[in-house]
Formats: C-alpha cells, sequence, structure tokens
C-alpha cells in the first residue's frame, strides 16, 4: 500500500506537471497569434511612438521573446530608438499616438526631449490621439502638427493629489496602528493615523503640484506659441470637458481630424499613394537597429537599474509589471566594483523607497564601489526616501526637473489586532520568559516601554540617514535635517538645496562618468534582468506567467489599483519610504 500511495502521488504530480504546461503553451500560443508582426525598415518609414508605460527597464523573457513584439518597451530602449531614427534615412518622421500612456511626467520629459532632438534632423513629427490625456498631451506639444478627433477632447485640467484615508475604518474594525515617525513631513503614515492631511503635509503637496503645473505650463505654452496664464485659462474654464474645436480654438491643437485624414496626411509627406500601406516601425523594433560606437575599446561604463520599491523579498510583484530592488542590487555593484572591464558604473534610481534595512545594505555598497572606480546617479520619476538613501553617496546625482526625491526621513508601523479578536470572541493568553518577549505580537498592545524603545529605534535611523547625507553630500547634519524632516521635493528645487548636483538625463550621467572615470572610448554596458525558459517553469512564485496573464487581461489601471491595495498590507516594520500610490498625476 505505501508503494501504491507513493505511485499515486508521482502520477498526479505528472500529470499536473503537464496540465500546467499545456496551460503555459496555450497562453504562449495566444500571446503569439494575438500579436501583430513587426515592419521591416524600409524606405519611406515612419516611427510609432505608441505606449503605456515605460518601465526603466525591461525584464527579457527568451520563452516569450518569439513573439513578434516585445511586451513593453524600456525608456532607455525608447531613447535609443529615437535616436537612432534621426540617424536612419529610411526614417522620414515620427507619428505620436498618446492613447493610454501610463508614465510619469519625468519619464514623459525624457522622452519629449529625445524627440526635441530629433527635430533637430529637419524630420516631421506628428501627433494624433482620439483624445488626450494630460501627460498624454505633453508628450504631443512637442510635435510640429498635433491633430485631434473632432468628438474627443483634450485634457489639461492641472494637478491634483488625492490621498485615502484608513484610521476610522480600522478603528471600526478593531484595529489598532502604532506608529512612529521622524520627520514633520513623513506622509506616508498619515492615512493610518489621521482623517486628513497634516497642515505640513498639504504645504509640500501643494508646493511640489505647483511645480509640477508650472513647469507643463509653460512646455505646452512655449511649444504652442502662447502665454502659460492662456494654459490656465484653459485648465479655469474646464474646456477639457468642452468640444473639441475649444483646444483648436486655444491653439492647442492644429486640427480637428479623423485618424484616416491624418495617415492621408501622413502618406503625402512620404510621397505615398492615397492606398499605399504606410510602413509604420515600433520603438522596439527600432530599438534593435545596430547603433553607432563610442569606439573599439573594451572599458565600459555600465548602467544599473534600480527601479520599483525597495524591499526584503526578491523578484518582481506578481501583481506588478514592475520589479522590485532588493539586496541583489548590492550584489550587481559588488560584481561590477571587481570587473575591471567597468571603469565607472552609473545607478539609474526610480523608486518611492522601502525597507529602512536593505536601503543601508545598498548604501553600503555604493560606497564601497566609489573607492574603486567613479558611480553616478540619475534619477528617474522617484528617488525618494529609500530610493534617496540609496542615491546620496554616488559622487556626482542627476534629476530630470520633474524627479520627486527627498523625503528624507524614516516611520515604523505596527497593526494590533486585540479589538477586532475580541468583536468576535477571541481571546489570547500569554507566557514568557523575558519582560519584552512578546514584543510585536499581533494581539498584544504595547506597553509605554515598548513604545518608547521603537520610537527610539526610528530616531537613531533618522540620525542615521541624515548621517548617510551629510557624509555623502558634504553638508552638515543641521543642514540635511532641515531640508529633511521627511519633506519631497521636485528636483529643481533639490538642485537648489544641494541634494542633486544637475539637471539631467541618463545619456548625461553616462557621460559624466566617463569624464570621472577619464575614458574617451568606451562602450555601454546596459543591464537587463533575463528569465529563461527553465527560470520560468521552475520559478517559486511562478511570477512570469501571473505577470503575462495580467498584461493580457487586467488594464494598467487595474494593476495599480492592486499594487496599491497589496501595498498597503505590507506597510509594517521600519521603513523609508512616500505614501502609499504617491503619483500626484
Amino acid at each position: 500500500m505505501f508503494f501504491a500511495s507513493i505511485l499515486g502521488v508521482l502520477t498526479a504530480g505528472i500529470i499536473l506537471g503537464c496540465l500546467s504546461l499545456f496551460i503555459l503553451f496555450g497562453l504562449i500560443a495566444s500571446i503569439s497569434i494575438s500579436t501583430p508582426q513587426e515592419s521591416a525598415l524600409t524606405e519611406n518609414s515612419v516611427l510609432k511612438i505608441d505606449l503605456s508605460s515605460l518601465p526603466e527597464i525591461v525584464m527579457t523573457n527568451n520563452l516569450l521573446s518569439f513573439s513578434s513584439q516585445n511586451v513593453s518597451v524600456s525608456l532607455t530602449d525608447a531613447v535609443s530608438a529615437i535616436k537612432k531614427a534621426k540617424e536612419n534615412d529610411k526614417i522620414k518622421g515620427i507619428y505620436i499616438n498618446t492613447e493610454g500612456i501610463g508614465s510619469g511626467l519625468a519619464s514623459i520629459g525624457v522622452l519629449r526631449q529625445a524627440i526635441e532632438d530629433f527635430k533637430e534632423s529637419g524630420k516631421f513629427v506628428v501627433a494624433y490621439a482620439d483624445a488626450y490625456s494630460q501627460k498624454g498631451y505633453y508628450l504631443a506639444s512637442v510635435a510640429d502638427k498635433i491633430y485631434l478627433h473632432p468628438q474627443g477632447s483634450l485634457e489639461l485640467n492641472g494637478i491634483a493629489s488625492q490621498t485615502m484615508f484608513y484610521k476610522d475604518a480600522l478603528q471600526k474594525l478593531g484595529v489598532e496602528m502604532m506608529i512612529f515617525k521622524v520627520g514633520t513631513y513623513k506622509g506616508a503614515v498619515e492615512p493610518f493615523m489621521l482623517s486628513k492631511l497634516s497642515e505640513p503635509n498639504r504645504r509640500q503637496i501643494e508646493e511640489y503640484a505647483n511645480g509640477l503645473w508650472s513647469h507643463i505650463k509653460n512646455t505646452v505654452a512655449g511649444a504652442r506659441g502662447i502665454t502659460p496664464d492662456e494654459v490656465q485659462r484653459y485648465a479655469d474654464s474646464g474646456y477639457s470637458f468642452s468640444k473639441a474645436n475649444m483646444a483648436e480654438q486655444e491653439k492647442l491643437v492644429d486640427s480637428l481630424a479623423h485618424r484616416q485624414d491624418v495617415e492621408d496626411a501622413l502618406r503625402a509627406r512620404i510621397g505615398k499613394k492615397l492606398d499605399e500601406e504606410i510602413n509604420f516601425v515600433s520603438l522596439s523594433r527600432m530599438s534593435r537597429e545596430k547603433a553607432k560606437s563610442h569606439g573599439k575599446s573594451s572599458d565600459l561604463v555600465k548602467v544599473i537599474y534600480a527601479e520599483g520599491e525597495i524591499a526584503d523579498t526578491s523578484g518582481a510583484e506578481p501583481i506588478s509589471m514592475e520589479n522590485n530592488i532588493n539586496q541583489s542590487l548590492a550584489r550587481q555593484l559588488r560584481k561590477a566594483a571587481q570587473d575591471d572591464k567597468v571603469k565607472a558604473v552609473v545607478l539609474r534610481v526610480n523608486s518611492p523607497g522601502g525597507s529602512a534595512f536593505v536601503s543601508d545594505v545598498i548604501w553600503k555598497q555604493v560606497v564601497e564601489l566609489k573607492k574603486k572606480k567613479p558611480i553616478v546617479v540619475s534619477m528617474g520619476d522617484l528617488a525618494a526616501s529609500g530610493g534617496y538613501y540609496i542615491s546620496c553617496a554616488a559622487d556626482y546625482i542627476f534629476a530630470e526637473p520633474m524627479t520627486l526625491t527627498g523625503s528624507i526621513g524614516i516611520f515604523g508601523m505596527f497593526p494590533n489586532f486585540r479589538g477586532i479578536a475580541e468583536k468576535v470572541g477571541i481571546t489570547t493568553d500569554v507566557v514568557k520568559t523575558a519582560k519584552y518577549a512578546d514584543m510585536g505580537m499581533l494581539f498584544e498592545p504595547m506597553t509605554d516601554d515598548e513604545k518608547a524603545l521603537i520610537q527610539a529605534h526610528v530616531e537613531q535611523g533618522y540620525d542615521t540617514f541624515i548621517s548617510r547625507v551629510a557624509e555623502g553630500r558634504k553638508m552638515s547634519k543641521s543642514a540635511v535635517d532641515s531640508v529633511g524632516q521627511g519633506r519631497v521635493w521636485l528636483g529643481e528645487r533639490a538642485l537648489e538645496l544641494g541634494l542633486v548636483d544637475e539637471l539631467g538625463g541618463l545619456q548625461q550621467a553616462i557621460d559624466k562618468a566617463a569624464a570621472l572615470a577619464k575614458v574617451d572610448d568606451f562602450g555601454i554596458d546596459y543591464s537587463r534582468t533575463k528569465i529563461d525558459f527553465l527560470d520560468l517553469l521552475f520559478s517559486d512564485t511562478g511570477t512570469a506567467i501571473r505577470q503575462a496573464v495580467l498584461r493580457y487581461t487586467i488594464s494598467a489601471q487595474e494593476l495599480e489599483l492592486l499594487r496599491q491595495l497589496r501595498t498597503t498590507t505590507q506597510q509594517t516594520g521600519y521603513r523609508a519610504a512616500l505614501p502609499i500610490g504617491f503619483r500626484p498625476y
């Protein structure tokens, strides 16, 4: 009977494995079938910018790579594609379709700057949308000609940030959140301790929201030959909800037209007949074109990506298309330090922070690498709290004008479920051998002594944080504290305060790293995370499979809501992080 049972278990396992493979290959087949074939690069081609997100780096999946289009294109690849299109005579212009764009303003600003550079070639840039979102229009405003569907709309409403508060709901449930923090502006804990924004937090949100809006107004006004006041009038008049002709009347678009009419105009520009197809080339296809080399030297500037929440766990979130940052980043930095071919490192940071402990582990490795070769930080949409922690020791720091950075502060948050347990008739009893043995138990309230210990630990963490920043930025601790206290700054303001060295993007950071390393002839090594066939099949979490399923069944907005819900349940322990869902644009 024993061997029969074993045989039964093995047989069931084999059947289950076969079924899993069948489902997996069915998914892959459906993805492959549903994905259109990419166009070849031929004469009179047009680069089409059509995207829903711009991650800093894309996780390469060899198993799914046979599909004719990448699931996503990274910001680096998108900029590279635009640069190659500028230099390639087969590309006659760019066609921008901004519908569904889901990236942050700083990332869109990088893409916009790349298109500005493309325009120096004299090639055309045309934008069209059935309806423009605010971020979509910010990108489209770079175009020579902007078209809008006659029944469409153009959203230009200004910036708004909404915070959800859970305190009253938790009290009704009988859940007590014990909160410990340092920093007047550390708003990450406010949803769990208040019913509305504190005045300091409201002031900081107003400041960076006004800064973002001012940047958008000035950029759009400059591109369209109008004044920032006229952009403000459009927003205040509610024209975003009016007929499309208001956008034309206010000079925000050049013409109202149907998609077919716009494509006919493109045909005329590139010398095609009305019945001929336009050869649209995707960003992913263009990015694979051979780039001009920096030279034949074996010297490298290595770009390492730090994108996502800083977490104690490893890998990507199963309900997010993003990776998280964990201690494997420290290993990447250590490996780069030991590689003689790598002469300098650029750390591209796009993170709201997270685990204070992991942040310190990564900070330490940045310090060690700095002893051997230059390291330059390039900040993306977010490099705040823990994201700034891992950046502050670098030799040089670049930020985008609309990067959200700073948020130098620490908090701790621990739930107690005694109240909800009592409501349903659950009781507990504790036996312990030392005074603090039961500290942190979910059904035991903390004593005043325990609370004092945790607050002291949080204050010690904050002192360590500002000490790290003071050392890295060559500032006094008091100066760091005055710009710290958990306060968030835009990149432009961070430059004035000495938290960053220069405004610029990834390419400027690469050039600076090479200059610090004193190398003129060098290659660029972009770190890319790869998953091969066996990794996908035998990974413990099956994250890649779940992500593939979600990508093809759930919208980006729904994924973001799921991510925020998951993050809410993980906001315990000691953290250096921005508030949940901290995306005010």
